[in-house]
């Protein structure tokens, strides 16, 4: 699904990445763990789109080289082929949960009642349909973070990416949020990518990618234990 070659990435005198190479496997759930610090943050951001590799890297998926687009083309391409899962929800709060959800779509170009519809049956899988109409600040935290995921899957993309997605939750909501990351792989074959300190999470995940120094430490192959 993704290629990964050569990230390196600087910020002033400071290098976060290090010459990383890496592929991820389609619809798997991959954990990417290590300590702050690590550049796993910036990987995901690279992997993404949101951030560039310094020159030679490249980012590809299925094929084709995302770092040799222009703006344009890349906005485009992220917004139907990324969705993105962040620590803090990033609901806007003076909009509903449907109003939210569909953001992507209409962005995209949909019709409002096209975005609406996809919205809503996002929203009723996700368990949250008696709570389409009420705005952020009237959601509970577990809430807001499933509503971030219908968010990320309403223009159906090819992955998610999903930065300390369980971070801001209890242990409940937390454990909700695992369980639904895994019926969403095997329901709709999307992949997974998660930036997590989260142990059981990553326990749980296909594929676990340890990061250290801005290096790749180790890669645990769950599925072939």
């Amino acid at each position: 699904m993704i290629e990964a070659r050569d990230i390196r990435k600087t910020f002033g005198k400071l290098t976060v990445l290090k010459g990383i190479d890496l592929d991820i496997a389609d619809r798997r759930i991959t954990a990417i763990t290590g300590p702050s610090g690590a550049g796993k943050t910036t990987l995901l951001q690279i992997l993404g789109s949101l951030s560039m590799p310094d020159k030679g890297g490249t980012v590809s998926y299925d094929g084709t080289d995302i770092t040799a687009m222009n703006d344009r083309r890349l906005s485009a391409f992220r917004n139907r082929n990324i969705g993105f899962v962040f620590q803090f929800h990033c609901l806007l709060p003076e909009f509903t949960l449907t109003e939210n959800v569909a953001m992507p779509a209409l962005i995209a170009g949909e019709s409002r009642e096209a975005a609406f519809d996809k919205a809503h049956a996002l929203i009723d899988r996700l368990g949250l349909g008696a709570r389409a109409a009420h705005k952020p600040s009237e959601l509970s935290g577990g809430e807001c973070q499933r509503a971030a995921v219908a968010r990320a899957l309403v223009n159906s993309p090819k992955v998610i990416l999903a930065d300390e997605p369980t971070g801001s939750l209890d242990s409940q909501n937390r454990a909700q949020l695992h369980r639904l990351f895994f019926e969403l792989r095997d329901e709709l074959g999307a992949t997974f990518v998660i930036v997590t300190h989260d142990g059981t999470l990553a326990r749980d995940s296909d594929i676990v990618i340890r990061m250290a120094d801005g290096k790749i430490d180790n890669i645990t192959d769950n599925l072939h234990l």
